[in-house]
């Protein structure tokens, strides 16, 4: 049934926007039982061909990818999009999680891969450690040391291909140990949840409040969380909470897994220290230079509990034999000289005025929005008091040039709606102009029922 659903929504005989059946009425037309239609629907809501709002049955949001077409390659894979006009008639994209990449360093990465074939030796290109090149597991110790508050060793250090691949290698060795049962936050990442069901755990969603991750549900093996900036929401995991969390871990022998997406963003203060400071031998910590420098470059860390070490070098080294070689000297190179900070510190500057100028764009435009979340990151979250879905929302944001994520897309569970808004890749006045675009796309009589808060 799942099958034929797929197929009628892939040739368009049930087209975006599309209200299904009552499961109880489609179930007595085919002569099934509702169980069956239940599951259908739900595996096209898992596959986001499909959406579920409490009084507002299922939807169909989307059409299944098709392999080669031209919008796929302009898309990024791990990134959910909404079905558009075509490219030309988006005039601001305003998708989350993706950084200024005219900011990469240029001339700092090339005086320092420079150096670095200066002093390489026959040795340094050969077959080298799965866990990393020595020299960048150090400056990563110490950086994350200084920075983040972690508490590593060199040889605690595993570089990985960005938190995918970390979340890849922790959901295997789970996996492997028979506890497949892993929480996730709700809202949260849709990718870090697809990525753990790939490699064969269970993502359960844990609601998400003003706090964080709501500890008091949780009942799995695992815990997967963004606490110094959660996503998408904004909020940072509450003191009480990480408590409450580390509590958890320790009592039934729990992983923690903390995904430190973005936290070198905070722009009002330092950040909260990463949990694993606070606790070692239950958090496995994960980062990435993605938000930083480019996701492209596909360099990250795994710091896990020490019981864990032996079998993610075995997985690492099963999947890729290590990362390669010469971007991690560069970047070694980039953190022992000072270039990298000195390179966040320039970001840093530049995408708070980029927030700032579209907070004030949409004061200025859109009233009645509310932005949630602490000043940090690359992205905001709005809320709003609307009569209609937030996937309607950004349809109608799209049809005036504006490519915006609606909340539910990150929502396993139905609730309130709201948009999710990237800000790094435009410069102020560019976004300025895009919370004009969707004041006028959101701003229609009736459209919003009462003001925000």
């Amino acid at each position: 049934m799942t099958d034929g659903l797929r197929a009628a929504v892939a040739s368009g005989r049930l087209r975006t926007g599309a209200r299904l059946p009552a499961t109880r009425l489609l179930a007595g037309e085919l002569g099934v039982s509702r169980g069956v239609v239940v599951d259908a629907y739900q595996r096209l809501i898992d596959e986001g061909l499909a959406a579920a709002r409490t009084g507002a049955g299922t939807t169909i949001i989307a059409r299944p990818r098709v392999r080669d077409s031209a919008s796929d390659r302009r898309r990024s894979l791990d990134t959910l999009r909404l079905p558009l006009p075509p490219a030309d008639g988006i005039d601001f994209d305003l998708s989350p999680g993706v950084p200024d990449l005219s900011a990469f360093p240029r001339t700092a990465w090339l005086r320092a891969e420079r150096a670095v074939l200066d002093g390489i030796t026959a040795a340094d290109l050969g077959y080298g450690d799965p866990g990393g090149a020595p020299w960048l597991r150090a400056e990563l110790a110490g950086w994350l040391a200084r920075t983040r508050g972690v508490r590593a060793e060199p040889d605690d250090v595993i570089v990985v291909g960005g938190v995918a691949q970390a979340l890849a290698l922790l959901a295997r060795t789970l996996h492997a140990a028979g506890r497949s049962r892993v929480a996730v936050e709700d809202p949260g990442s849709r990718g870090a949840r697809d990525q753990l069901a790939h490699w064969g755990v269970r993502p359960e969603p844990v609601p998400v409040d003003a706090e964080g991750l709501v500890v008091g549900e949780l009942t799995q093996d695992a815990a997967v969380l963004t606490p110094a900036h959660q996503y998408p929401t904004g909020v940072v995991l509450s003191p009480a909470r990480r408590r409450a969390l580390l509590a958890w871990a320790t009592s039934g022998d729990r992983l923690i897994v903390e995904d430190d997406y973005d936290a070198e963003h905070r722009y009002d203060r330092a950040p909260v220290a990463a949990l694993q400071g606070s606790g070692p031998d239950e958090v496995a910590y994960a980062g990435s230079v993605s938000k930083s420098l480019a996701p492209g470059m596909r360099l990250g860390w795994l710091i896990a509990p020490r019981r864990l070490q032996a079998e993610l070098l075995t997985a690492k080294h099963d999947s890729d034999l290590g990362n390669p070689a010469l971007p991690q000297l560069v970047l070694a190179r980039l953190l022992a000289t000072g270039d990298y900070e000195r390179h966040l510190r320039t970001v840093r500057g530049r995408q708070r005025r980029r927030r700032d100028a579209l907070i004030e764009g949409l004061r200025r435009h859109l009233p009645d929005a509310s932005v949630t979340g602490v000043a940090a990151g690359l992205h905001l979250m709005v809320t709003v008091s609307s009569d209609i879905s937030d996937i309607s929302l950004a349809e109608r944001a799209a049809g005036h040039g504006v490519l915006v994520h609606p909340l539910s897309w990150h929502r396993h569970r139905p609730g309130p709606p709201g948009l999710i808004l990237g800000y790094a890749a435009h410069p102020p006045d560019r976004l300025t102009e895009a919370a004009k675009r969707l004041g006028e796309a959101l701003s229609r009589p009736g459209q919003l029922s009462r003001p925000g808060r």
